[in-house]
């Protein structure tokens, strides 16, 4: 039943164009999996965002990627530097300590009736995007509830 749901099937074909970008990418080492952030506050996320992270690494693991979960802290996850995103220090020593060679991380953020989701496949060390795929979710009730919004 939940191979049929929409957000499962949504996510996981999030994963597989993540996975087609990565074909060239050696399986060598293992994955760090980072929650999704609200793009707005990227000290906060959500069930909405824990959930894409973790049907989006299971699909990885599905298909043979060898995934390392983490529950980061905010302060492991980004930072804001003159508009940009870097991922801190922290999160590249906890890269370093797993010999991981990519991290998988997104932001989300709500506009009107969707939700935008951007998930991104990235190089410690040096910040390099190695995949990115962004996609829209419907605002409905289901999307809502994970959001922590009424109804």
């Amino acid at each position: 039943r939940s191979a049929r749901n929409e957000l499962v099937s949504t996510n996981y074909r999030a994963a597989d164009v993540l996975l087609g970008q990565l074909r060239n990418l050696d399986n060598e080492g293992p994955m760090l999996v980072a929650t999704l952030v609200n793009i707005d506050a990227l000290e906060r996320s959500s069930t909405l965002g824990r959930l894409v992270s973790e049907q989006v690494a299971a699909r990885f693991a599905q298909q043979g990627r060898a995934m390392i979960e983490l529950k980061l802290r905010h302060t492991m996850y980004m930072r804001r530097t003159e508009g940009e995103l870097a991922l801190t220090r922290e999160i590249a020593e906890v890269a370093r300590q797993h010999n991981a060679r990519a991290i998988l991380l997104g932001s989300y953020g709500l506009s009107g009736d969707m939700v935008f989701v951007n998930l991104k496949v990235v190089q410690p060390g040096n910040n390099l995007v190695l995949a990115a795929y962004d996609y829209a979710l419907p605002l409905n009730r289901e999307v809502r509830s994970l959001l922590g919004l009424p109804g």
